[in-house]
């Protein structure tokens, strides 16, 4: 891995945070989850920073984040939160990655654990229409779209050779 951040963004469920483990395990590079490093420095989930302070407090958070991280880091993995790409410039950050996931398969990858965890994602009906109107966005916003239904490995060996 060179210098540059590997960015990591997708819809949520599709591996970032896994992919970014796998890829800190092969690379020794240092990984950041953006949802993990957020919770963090609130003292607070995901879930509780969205009932407690609202959405657009988090979104700041992540700009916050993302600008740190361009800022002050490289040859790091960054995994992001499923929305920054919608408030945040992630490419400042880095060779931004989109994994790909059709939304079946994400919803068939997730626990209803999993689900009550994500504060988006509590109506099956919205997500599918959040998930198409990040789509776009997430193409945009990538230097490479990976195939997300492939195994962990594979996942992993093709975005080290794409770095």
């Amino acid at each position: 891995m060179n210098s540059t951040n590997c960015v990591l963004i997708g819809f949520m469920g599709s591996g970032k945070s896994t992919i970014a483990r796998t890829l800190h395990q092969a690379s020794g590079a240092l990984a950041l989850d953006s949802d993990l490093c957020i919770a963090y420095n609130e003292n607070l989930s995901i879930t509780e920073i969205f009932a407690q302070k609202g959405e657009s407090y988090f979104r700041e958070l992540e700009m916050q984040f993302c600008t740190f991280v361009a800022q002050n880091f490289q040859h790091t993995i960054i995994a992001t939160g499923g929305g920054m790409p919608m408030f945040c410039n992630v490419k400042a950050m880095g060779k931004v990655f989109y994994l790909h996931l059709e939304f079946e398969t994400i919803l068939q990858r997730l626990s209803a654990e999993e689900i009550a965890q994500r504060p988006l994602f509590q109506d099956k009906d919205s997500a599918f229409k959040l998930f198409n109107q990040r789509l776009k966005i997430y193409q945009d916003s990538a230097h490479h779209c990976i195939n997300a239904n492939q195994s962990v490995q594979n996942i992993t060996q093709e975005i080290l050779s794409l770095l």
